[in-house]
């Protein structure tokens, strides 16, 4: 009894910690994410603007990582909501809904009025219910610098059917957070884990959440039995068995001021249901056989058709006091649940070479010999190919890729009526990266995006690529990467460039879009008279940006609340517009 007593007071000083810990990070950040508010609620004037459904062909979307990749319930497409871009210089966050048709390959951009703010690093889950719903939970907003964070704790949910947002609010749910993981299960969406920073602390989560599709409550579950530590970017997915496994993940603590020291998880648990035990849960910790993914975080997650979860890419930190290296991967893994058992997958090569040389007759070694140097129909090793793209800016960026066999000969044009997975003439694999976006439609697993960095350099991708788990016989390339959308912008740069950079993302359409909105939506708001100073113009326009905070913000939110973020809206108007009129003369 003794030992059972000393245990539970340890654990009731460990959640006593957590919680003075939360509290601290919370004060601490409160006065930093009021100040984000006022930027948030800038760019929701801008879709504000949006007054009804449009749908526009476009190009593929630019580079971003840390969005979702979710597929249609009922239709053959991919939906790709938010996500984040660095130049080097900036931060650019979206909240863009884009649409892949698979069969078509064709993207289409979604504009919706009243759409979630700009985020990235949140959770996106799809339910079949009422034509389908992309049910949306929390992530961060950055500062433009990249300095400062607003950690979400909103949900959202999109009527697929209708193309309609909507903010469900509801109380006791999660604290603001990203880097989370959540999954549907049954009528439920059940969330785990995630992280909140600030510039000076941050805290990670092992809390686990439930949220009732019927009855649209939150309630926080209390699992017994020893769960996961506090961590953020986990693998979560159900199981057939009707459990939800937890694998891997990242945390940080500080080990001394100033230095921060990373753990990349690689251990595995099950939350299980309990039997007879409404809303009871159990955690139980596993040791599943089989050939793991080697340590890494930053990996990304989907289910297959036959319920085996699959974990592709990822990156491993080697840290140090000063600095910090990754190792940057593209291998694919495959957790069978009903077997407890890991496997690297191997993909077979093309079937048409496959069947030529079981048919082919004995090769007379001179004859083969000479085919293979001649690029025949000998069995090619795998070949390593190195890969320089140069951007517009001028930098040189080496991508190491690997050709398969069959990616060593000549395929044939495809048809025009081929469908996107199968329309593409390479065979080439996805070049190592982290933070991808990652899908699974009809047993193709879809790979979107992600980052690499290349010595100080991040370098954000936009391709996409596809691989038929049935066959796993080669990775199909539907977009390759685009060198033009590889800006990079050092920290020297003249301030000129600084400032042209940060009123325009350098050529690229969607920010050119965000600018000619800003101009408008400045129009629609009230002008500032010639030689008026601020605080007159506050006095005389300040219910208008009352209002404005007031949509923002919410009804509940106190009214000292709602004026802090009102001035600093009028403020950016006021600021803008003497801007303009200093640079006219």
């Amino acid at each position: 009894m003794g030992k059972k007593g000393k245990k539970e007071k340890k654990g009731r000083g460990a959640e006593k910690t957590a919680a003075k810990m939360e509290k601290k990070v919370s004060k601490r950040s409160r006065k930093e994410e009021e100040d984000l508010e006022a930027l948030i609620a800038h760019f929701q004037t801008l879709d504000a603007k949006k007054t009804q459904v449009t749908e526009t062909p476009c190009p593929p979307p630019s580079p971003r990582l840390n969005a979702s990749l979710s597929v249609h319930p009922e239709k053959d497409e991919l939906i790709l909501f938010g996500g984040e871009y660095f130049n080097g210089q900036k931060t650019f966050m979206y909240n863009e809904l884009y649409i892949y048709s698979i069969r078509k390959d064709i993207w289409t951009k979604v504009d919706i009025p009243g759409p979630p703010p700009r985020r990235c690093a949140h959770q996106a889950v799809v339910v079949p219910q009422g034509g389908g719903q992309l049910w949306v939970f929390g992530g961060e907003f950055a500062s433009p610098d990249g300095e400062q964070f607003y950690h979400y704790k909103d949900l959202w949910v999109l009527h697929l059917a209708t193309k309609t947002w909507e903010q469900i609010r509801s109380t006791g749910g999660p604290s603001g957070r990203s880097g989370h993981r959540m999954v549907a299960w049954k009528r439920q969406l059940i969330l785990f884990g995630g992280f909140h920073e600030s510039t000076r602390d941050y805290i990670y989560y092992s809390d686990v959440y439930t949220f009732s599709l019927d009855t649209f409550l939150w309630s926080r579950l209390s699992p017994s039995g020893p769960g996961p530590t506090p961590r953020s970017g986990c693998l979560m997915a159900a199981t057939p068995q009707g459990s939800i496994a937890i694998y891997g993940g990242y945390s940080k603590q500080k080990v001394k001021k100033d230095v921060d020291k990373g753990t990349q998880h690689s251990d595995m648990f099950l939350l299980k249901p309990e039997e007879g035990g409404e809303g009871k849960w159990t955690w139980t910790k596993i040791n599943p056989s089989g050939v793991k993914p080697t340590a890494r975080s930053g990996f990304s997650v989907a289910v297959a058709p036959n319920h085996q979860i699959l974990v592709f890419g990822g990156v491993c930190d080697e840290e140090e006091e000063e600095s910090l290296e990754g190792s940057f991967f593209n291998d694919l893994y495959i957790y069978d649940a009903a077997k407890s058992r890991w496997f690297a997958a191997q993909l077979k090569g093309p079937k048409s070479e496959k069947k030529k040389r079981r048919r082919g007759k004995a090769e007379d070694p001179e004859e083969g010999a000479t085919e293979r140097e001649n690029g025949g129909s000998g069995a090619p090793e795998p070949l390593e190919v190195i890969k320089e793209v140069v951007s517009e800016d001028g930098t040189v960026v080496t991508i190491k890729q690997v050709l398969t066999p069959s990616g060593l000969g000549v395929q044939p044009p495809p048809k025009a009526g081929d469908s996107a997975s199968e329309a593409s003439s390479s065979a080439q694999e996805p070049c190592p990266r982290s933070n991808a976006m990652l899908a699974v439609k009809h047993g193709l697993l879809y790979v979107y995006g992600g980052m690499f960095e290349a010595g100080d350099r991040q370098v954000t991708l936009s391709d996409l690529y596809c691989l038929d788990l049935h066959k796993m016989e080669e990775w199909k390339t539907l977009v390759e990467m685009d060198p033009k959308s590889q800006e990079w912008l050092e920290e020297s740069d003249s301030e000129e460039d600084s400032t042209s950079d940060e009123e325009s993302a350098d050529g690229e359409d969607e920010d050119q879009e965000e600018d000619s909105a800003e101009e408008g939506a400045d129009l629609q708001h009230p002008e500032v008279a010639c030689g008026e100073q601020y605080e007159e113009y506050l006095s005389r326009t300040e219910q208008h940006w009352l209002q404005l905070a007031r949509n923002h913000v919410g009804s509940e939110a106190k009214e000292k609340k709602v004026l802090k973020v009102a001035q600093a809206m009028a403020k950016t108007c006021f600021d803008d517009a003497v801007q303009d009129v200093q640079a006219k003369h």
